[in-house]
């Protein structure tokens, strides 16, 4: 194997594909490396996406590194950068969100706080659960396309402006404001 990342592609029990992104760690643990560099483009395929808002999401560029601490704890100091598609929050249309990240620590302890397992003596590490998991956490609540229109009528309401005129039976009112 060789020490930049290889893209290994697995049948799970389920018919479910799964995308590894394998990392060769081993170079770290025994010395030969002191630095893994990181410099990939991944494209997340529907079934990845399936339970997320996320309509496509291609050409995520990962740069960074992975070293190794006086302790022997891997850490993990990379750029995500890319775009994803969402639905508009107006008219569900896809429309293009940008993203840009920076992902920095332990990579033992962020693997972890999402359920994932590594041991110390493994010779690969996956980081694509940690990509994963920032990239979900940059999902806005609320995207809106640049040409969407501004609702402004519907059944049985009407947005009013402050320049908008004043029903009169309240004009009184505002001049005690």
């Amino acid at each position: 194997m060789t020490n930049r990342i290889a893209f290994i592609i697995l049948l799970v029990y389920n018919y479910i594909w799964v995308i590894i992104m394998d990392i060769d760690v081993w170079s770290l643990y025994s010395g030969a490396k002191d630095e893994i560099k990181l410099d990939e483009i991944y494209s997340f395929d529907k079934e990845q996406l399936e339970g997320t808002e996320i309509l496509k999401l291609d050409d995520v560029k990962i740069t960074g590194e992975i070293v190794k601490d006086e302790f022997d704890n891997l850490l993990i100091k990379a750029k995500v950068k890319g775009t994803m598609i969402l639905p508009c929050s107006r008219t569900l249309k896809p429309t293009p969100y940008d993203f840009d990240l920076g992902i920095d620590g332990d990579i033992v302890k962020m693997l972890e706080e999402i359920d994932e397992n590594f041991k110390n003596n493994q010779k690969t590490l996956d980081i694509l659960p940690i990509i994963w998991e920032n990239i979900l956490m940059e999902i806005p609540i609320r995207v809106v396309s640049d040409d969407a229109e501004m609702i402004t009528k519907g059944e049985g309401w009407e947005l009013v402006t402050e320049e908008e005129k004043v029903n009169p039976s309240l004009a009184k009112l505002k001049d005690l404001l």
